[in-house]
């Protein structure tokens, strides 16, 4: 007798016309360029001025912590290969309510505010770089315009750029960091870079923990190519392989570049330049790290941005195919089959965020915003448990290896992080409050949709397969 369960979970085969063009080398574009952005490039160097070795540490434990997610999240998008994501696991593990928060709070919410925070070191970049030449706003919204457009023309042609934005900053990131480490140092270079702790003193004692979440920022994200799973050639085997990878190149890549790093800056450059990477790239190459810093900070923010308008309109995409947003998010464009609606409404807000919003603000609402991304992985963790028990015999192309420790750890990990998000203790009452309203209008908005116009309980799972 056929395996009906198998049958009916199996990712269907796709037509000619739509067969999937994303390839492995595509889906590390995707997983790195999501992760690897200017503000985790300044995130890593500030934490290695802090914490010199011990920082290290603190990498290695959220490196540990960013696995599991990436576990739980592989498990779920094999379960349940749909755009919707994260949405979709979770109202079939504990309702559309808490899947509505989710992913709004967790994703899109984050992707208005990332996208303008970006374009703002883009402009601070260029300003560093080419003095009172280029106006404000200008190249960013450039930018936007175009890599929208490149979205919409399909996604052979978002993976296209996607492999060159993301291993263009690799490649250039690599460099910077291995020359860093090997050139010679000057005598006068040997003096600058002071104050830094080589000691492992931090590590003895266990201080380093407290780093944790600072590294944390260094690798969330991978899973943004889970809503590219309809595009992708044999996700089953892949999807795991690509995080997993995508995360232990992050990993190498970051320790070359915070001990490069090191070894040419001082811990005061460190945690007070506003672009230390800059600061690195010009102690390292002199006038030459000039093509060598923009080619670092545009490829980084570019490949970011590139991700974030596949991924998101798609998860938007599935969530108005399972009534949990506006039906319209939900159109495909009829040529190229991209959901080109969401793409620009995901443009469009973004611009106005952009223009709008003051640049000492933005920085607050991004961190609060970004830590209720970590909610997001607590979620998808409950609802790996939740369908292990509701669903055990549905069919699952990968199971989480030593279930139920990694969905443990990952929810005691992330709320650890969630409660030292702040990076300084005079922002810490700001960023909270910004993300209690975050989570409050969010939620307001997913009572009244789920209530009145889904018609269902807020926590009436959907047991249909």
């Amino acid at each position: 007798m056929p395996d009906i369960t198998k049958a009916a979970h199996a990712i269907p085969d796709s037509p000619p016309a739509a067969r999937p063009v994303i390839g492995f080398k595509t889906m590390i574009a995707i997983c790195v360029g999501t992760v690897v952005v200017q503000g985790v490039m300044a995130s890593g160097l500030l934490g290695f001025g802090i914490g010199g070795l011990s920082f290290l540490a603190a990498m290695l434990v959220a490196f540990l912590l960013a696995i599991c997610n990436a576990m739980s999240f592989s498990e779920l998008s094999l379960m349940y290969p749909q755009a919707g994501t994260l949405a979709t696991y979770t109202q079939k593990a504990i309702g559309h309510f808490p899947a509505i928060v989710s992913v709004f709070a967790g994703y899109i919410v984050v992707a208005v505010f990332a996208i303008p925070a970006e374009f703002l070191l883009v402009d601070a970049l260029l300003q560093a770089l080419f003095p009172g030449i280029l106006p404000t706003h200008v190249v960013p919204l450039l930018i936007l315009v175009a890599i929208a457009i490149f979205n919409i023309l399909g996604t052979d042609v978002f993976a296209r750029l996607q492999n060159v934005f993301t291993f263009s900053m690799i490649a250039v990131i690599l460099l910077v960091g291995v020359t860093a480490l090997t050139q010679p140092l000057t005598p006068a270079a040997a003096s600058s870079a002071a104050g830094i702790d080589w000691g492992l003193g931090g590590i003895a004692d266990g201080s380093f923990f407290g780093l944790v979440a600072l590294a944390m920022w260094m690798f969330v994200g991978c899973e943004f190519v889970c809503p590219m799973i309809s595009d992708i050639r044999q996700p089953e085997k892949r999807i795991p392989r690509a995080m997993f990878l995508s995360l232990g190149i992050i990993f190498v890549l970051f320790i070359l570049f915070c001990l490069g790093g090191g070894r040419y800056l001082s811990d005061e450059t460190l945690t007070t330049s506003p672009l230390p990477y800059l600061d690195l790239v010009d102690a390292v190459f002199g006038k030459t790290g000039l093509i060598i810093a923009t080619v670092m900070g545009m490829t980084a923010t570019c490949s970011t941005v590139n991700t974030v308008l596949a991924a998101v309109p798609r998860m938007l995409s599935g969530m108005a195919d399972n009534g949990q947003a506006f039906s319209i998010m939900g159109k495909m464009h009829s040529r190229y089959n991209t959901p080109w609606v969401g793409i620009l409404f995901l443009a469009a807000v973004s611009t106005v965020t952009f223009l709008l919003v003051n640049p000492q603000q933005i920085i607050a609402l991004v961190i609060a915003a970004a830590t209720s991304w970590l909610m997001a992985y607590i979620v998808a963790h409950i609802d790996v448990i939740v369908l292990r028990r509701r669903h055990p015999e549905h069919r699952r192309p990968y199971r989480t290896p030593f279930y139920p420790l990694p969905q443990v750890l990952g929810i005691i990990g992330m709320t650890y992080v969630i409660f030292h998000a702040s990076p300084s203790p005079d922002m810490t009452a700001t960023i909270y409050s910004l993300l209690g309203g975050v989570l409050g209008v969010v939620s307001l908005i997913a009572i009244i949709w789920v209530k009145f116009k889904m018609k269902k309980g807020l926590f009436e799972a959907d047991l249909s397969d």
